[in-house]
C-alpha cells in the first residue's frame, strides 16, 4: 500500500511542550556499576522479573521462568526475530590520505589499527559504518582485515562520524562470509570485556532469524524454546516482526530537553500474518505485550502510518518501513497494552520510551527499588514485565 512517509518526530508532533521539554537531567537514577551484568547467567531463564503495575504502580519480585504463568493466557506476543551480525571488524590501513605522514608516524600511518563498526547495510557489500580512528579515516582509505582477504574502501563521509564502506574479498568467500568470520560479536561499551565465543550464542535470542542487527533485542534474550513451548500451551498466541536494531536504539541524547534530539532510523518489516493476529487480538479486546522496546517502536511506527493512509483502514501498516518514531511522556499507544523490557540506561531513548508507557514516577521509582534489590542491570541483566 503506498502512503506517505512520515516525519522522523511524527511520534511526538503535536503533544505538550511540556512533553517534549523534559529536562534529560530527569530521565536519571543512581546504579552502583558493580550491578551492570557483564556477563549472561548460566540459564537464560533463571534471571530475575520485576512486575509493575503500571495503573496503581505496584511491583513485584518475581523470576522470568514464571512468566507463562504469569499471564492471562489470552495475550498476543510478539517478538523480534533480527538476528545479530558480527558488527565490530578490526583491522589495519594501508593509506595515508588522511594527513602528511612524517618519516617517524609514517610506519604507524601504514599500519596502525581501525575498528570499523557496521551499523546499516545500504546496499551488496556496502555499509555505513562507524570507523576509528575517524578523522583519520578520509574518503579513498583502505582498510585491510585478517590477513588481507577482507578489504574496505571509504566512498564517503557522512554526518555523526559515518562512514559509508565498500567491502571486496580478495579470496573464494563472499563478503557476508568473510564478515560472518572476522567480525566479532558487538557488545555494548558497558560490557567491560572482549567478546567471547560464548556471545556468538548468548548475544542471541533463540527466535533470532533475519540478519542485519548490530545489538540484540534484549528482553529476547530470557526465551528458551521450553518457555515459549509453555506460553503457547497456555493458549497464548505468539507472532514476529523484525526491527534491525541499529544506531537509533542506543544514540546517546547529547541535548539537555528531549526536543531537540533527533532519532536515527531504523528498518523494520511487520508481516500481514502479524497485522492480522494483531487486528484479531484488539477486536477481541486481548492485550498484546511487545517484548522489548524495539517492537513497541516498529508497532507504533507502523499504526501512526496507518493513520496517514487515507487508503488504509486497518489498525497498522504491513511490509517494510523505517522508524525514526522517538516516544516521550504523553505519547498515545495504539497498539501495546503490556511490555516485557530489560533494564535501560539513564538519560537514554530506551527509558524515556518505558517512562512514557508506565509513568515517570513509576518506573523511577521501580528502578530504585531493582538498585537495592540488587537485581542485574541492561543487556545481560534482568527484566521487568510492566501491564
Amino acid at each position: 500500500m503506498d502512503c506517505p512517509s512520515l516525519p522522523p518526530l511524527c511520534g511526538v508532533s503535536g503533544l505538550l511542550l511540556d512533553s517534549l521539554a523534559m529536562l534529560l537531567q530527569e530521565l536519571d537514577y543512581h546504579l552502583p556499576r558493580e550491578q551492570i551484568a557483564q556477563r549472561p547467567l548460566d540459564q537464560r531463564d533463571s534471571s530475575r522479573l520485576l512486575m509493575l503495575d503500571r495503573i496503581r504502580g505496584a511491583w513485584e519480585d518475581r523470576l522470568f521462568r514464571e512468566l507463562p504463568d504469569l499471564l492471562r493466557g489470552d495475550e498476543l506476543v510478539v517478538l523480534n526475530n533480527a538476528r545479530v551480525i558480527p558488527a565490530r571488524l578490526f583491522g589495519r590501513r594501508v593509506g595515508i590520505h588522511s594527513q602528511p605522514a612524517s618519516r617517524a608516524t609514517r610506519r604507524e600511518h601504514l599500519r596502525a589499527t581501525v575498528e570499523v563498526l557496521l551499523t546499516r547495510q545500504l546496499g551488496p557489500d556496502i555499509w555505513e559504518a562507524l570507523v576509528r580512528p575517524g578523522r583519520k579515516m578520509q574518503t579513498g582509505e583502505r582498510v585491510l582485515f585478517g590477513d588481507g582477504e577482507l578489504e574496505a574502501q571509504v566512498a564517503s563521509r557522512g554526518e555523526l562520524g559515518l562512514r559509508t564502506v565498500r567491502f571486496v574479498s580478495h579470496d573464494a568467500r563472499t563478503v557476508p562470509e568473510q564478515l560472518e568470520r572476522l567480525g566479532h560479536v558487538p557488545l555494548p561499551p558497558y560490557i567491560n570485556r572482549a567478546d567471547e565465543e560464548s556471545d556468538r550464542d548468548r548475544y542471541q535470542t533463540v527466535f533470532a532469524k533475519r540478519p542485519g542487527a548490530i545489538a540484540a533485542p534484549t528482553a529476547g534474550l530470557h526465551f528458551t524454546p521450553e518457555i515459549l513451548t509453555k506460553i503457547r500451551e497456555r493458549g497464548t498466541e505468539i507472532c514476529e516482526l523484525t526491527l534491525k536494531v541499529g544506531l537509533g536504539t542506543f544514540q546517546p541524547i547529547h541535548t539537555e530537553t528531549l526536543e531537540n534530539h533527533v532519532m536515527q532510523g531504523e528498518a523494520y518489516e511487520i508481516p500481514e500474518e502479524t497485522v492480522q493476529r494483531i487486528g484479531a487480538a484488539r477486536a477481541a479486546r486481548r492485550p498484546v505485550l511487545a517484548v522489548g522496546t524495539t517492537v513497541v517502536r516498529a508497532l507504533e511506527d507502523a499504526a501512526l502510518r496507518a493513520t496517514g493512509c487515507a487508503k488504509n483502514k486497518r489498525l497498522l501498516l504491513a511490509g517494510p518501513a523505517e522508524a525514526s518514531l522517538f516516544i516521550v511522556a504523553g505519547f498515545h499507544f495504539r497498539v501495546v497494552d503490556a511490555l516485557l523490557t530489560n533494564f535501560h540506561l539513564p538519560r537514554s531513548t530506551l527509558l524515556a520510551l518505558v517512562c512514557a508507557f508506565a509513568g515517570r514516577e513509576n518506573v523511577l521509582a521501580t528502578y530504585r527499588h531493582a538498585v537495592e534489590a540488587g537485581y542485574r542491570f541492561y543487556s545481560y541483566g534482568d527484566c521487568m514485565l510492566i501491564r
